[in-house]
């Protein structure tokens, strides 16, 4: 069993970051991790979307990049907006493909595309970070009660992943 340590957000917008090695395997920890995130938060619903995009996010920097290491975030901004981000050190743009039925691949973007409000690239020296916001369905409490909520809630959190080895 491997642990993944989520490290909280100290200043800025409450979140949570995990440093994952760009294999094949991370893609299955980042779920969990975005997974456990969600849950502590409050916000279940938002898992099965949130698993796919940070699915086909971290994906695609495997798939078209020779990065060593990936960051996944998922931060609460504010106005009920989740952000999911994937960081690499390429600087290679994210490209959308045509849908083409007699492909395997190449559909990832366009998921993100349909499960988020909406979702980018920002370039940076180091590299870019590709981002997915999901919106928060409204509820009976309000956006400000879950950003308190989670100010409570902000700690290191270890991620189980049963069956996955470093």
């Amino acid at each position: 069993m491997t642990l993944t340590i989520a490290t909280p957000h100290a200043i800025g917008r409450p979140g949570y970051t995990a440093l994952l090695p760009c294999q094949p395997k991370s893609v299955r920890r980042a779920r969990a991790f975005v997974s456990s995130v969600l849950a502590t938060w409050g916000i279940g619903d938002l898992v099965d979307d949130g698993e796919v995009v940070v699915s086909e996010l971290l994906t695609n920097a495997l798939d078209h990049t020779t990065c060593p290491m990936a960051r996944v975030v998922i931060e609460q901004c504010s106005d009920g907006v989740i952000r999911i981000e994937v960081a690499d050190s390429s600087h290679a743009q994210p490209q959308v493909q045509k849908d083409d039925v007699a492909t395997e691949s190449g559909r990832g973007l366009l998921l993100v595309a349909a499960l988020s409000w909406r979702w980018g690239c920002d370039e940076h020296d180091w590299g870019k970070s590709t981002w997915a916001e999901l919106k928060v369905l409204a509820k009976a409490s309000s956006a400000n009660d879950l950003s308190s909520d989670l100010g409570e809630r902000s700690m290191t959190m270890p991620i189980r992943c049963p069956g996955v080895h470093p």
